[in-house]
């Protein structure tokens, strides 16, 4: 039979991978990390049970949380990262040519070592010279930032743990203080099947935050129920108004010019959510 790991995604519904063998199993100062090699989806990374990214399909969500505000700012210099310290955030980044730092802020430095050994795919780009990596917290990091970033984007965990304090409204107006007069903010914000308040509740205070807030979605089969969205909050740039001559050509796996339309066009359950 093997060994099966099972993400409890709810009380009654979960996922299960068979792991081929164990890397890391460690309690941090923030969490449990565990490091997995699984038959399915290659090396997977997992955060208090939770999965956060595997080699077979991390390319969906990092693509789709950097290109979407990325090809909407018209000139993202700048651009932080509040968590996602495997990387995969970072790396879609570099793509844009116009961008001249990127700055990732971790809490938990293990993350980042770990994902360098045994992500490398995902991780690689870390040690790239346009990147700053900041073992802090990113609460506090925005707290005492101002009119510093064209792009700030949230790869957090769910809320739970250290990643409670970046769902609140005070870290979005702390944010928007954070941003340029033009700037983006992008958040991960779960799933509409099982966690529909965090959805409302997060778009509730960035679109009091933002003048501009829409929702997307993108298909992520190792997250809970498969369906993902993120929240965009933009100071000027409508990401529906993207100009086709703003699109570079970059390499991608999921996020073409198409989908960074299609995504915007959600399910009505989905979409009532945010009425």
């Amino acid at each position: 039979m093997g060994i099966w790991f099972t993400e409890k995604q709810t009380e009654n519904f979960g996922i299960t991978a068979k792991v081929k063998q164990t890397y890391v199993s460690e309690k941090t100062d923030f969490q449990q990390l565990d490091m997995v090699e699984t038959e399915e989806f290659g090396n997977m990374l997992l955060l208090d049970g939770m999965v956060m990214t595997t080699e077979k399909d991390e390319f969906v969500y990092h693509e789709m949380i950097a290109h979407v505000p990325l090809h909407t700012h018209p000139n993202p210099k700048d651009v932080l990262v509040v968590g996602g310290g495997d990387g995969g955030v970072i790396r879609e980044i570099l793509k844009h040519p116009e961008v001249k730092k990127a700055t990732l802020v971790d809490i938990d430095g293990k993350v980042i070592e770990y994902s360098k050994q045994y992500l490398p795919s995902i991780a690689g780009s870390l040690d790239d010279p346009r990147v700053e990596v900041k073992v802090a917290d990113g609460f506090m990091h925005i707290a005492e930032s101002e009119n510093e970033y064209d792009v700030i984007m949230v790869d957090s965990t769910e809320p739970v743990g250290p990643a409670v304090n970046l769902f609140s409204k005070g870290f979005y107006e702390g944010i928007s203080k954070a941003l340029k007069k033009d700037g983006i903010l992008v958040a991960q914000t779960d799933n509409p099947w099982f966690h529909q308040e965090i959805i409302q509740n997060a778009y509730r205070d960035v679109s009091e935050t933002f003048p501009i807030t829409r929702l997307y979605t993108a298909n992520i089969p190792t997250y809970p129920s498969g369906l993902w969205t993120f929240t965009i909050g933009s100071k000027k740039h409508d990401p529906l108004k993207v100009k086709a001559n703003r699109f570079h050509d970059i390499k991608t796996k999921y996020y073409t010019n198409e989908i960074h339309f299609a995504a915007f066009a959600l399910p009505k359950f989905v979409s009532d959510l945010v009425k």
